[in-house]
């Protein structure tokens, strides 16, 4: 085996290394997430019975801002407004699906 492929290898490793890791965090974000959405799933059903909309554009700022405060970078914080951004939308998106009767969310 030359130095080369043995370089080659080692970095294949790590790389497998790293993905496992990523990984490991995805059980655990998916997990957290459809916690997040069952709950904004019972949140919609108070919405509902308050007679609330389901859009609150301060509670969204909010939201962002808190997860902004965490951020460790610039860079994070960029990422993570867009990524929460595609949170609330489709926490929103999953609200009204409540409100119509489409769909309901099951409870653990």
């Amino acid at each position: 085996m030359t130095a080369s492929s043995s370089n080659h290898n080692d970095h294949r490793r790590e790389l497998d290394e790293w993905r496992g890791k990523i990984d490991a965090i995805d059980r655990q974000m998916v997990a957290l997430l459809c916690e997040r959405l069952r709950y904004a799933g019972n949140i919609s059903a108070v919405k509902s019975r308050i007679g609330e909309t389901v859009l609150q554009p301060e509670r969204e700022k909010e939201v962002i801002a808190n997860v902004l405060s965490m951020a460790e970078t610039s860079r994070m914080s960029t990422a993570l407004e867009r990524i929460y951004q595609s949170i609330l939308h489709e926490s929103r998106l999953l609200q009204q699906e409540c409100n119509t009767g489409q769909q309901g969310i099951p409870s653990r």
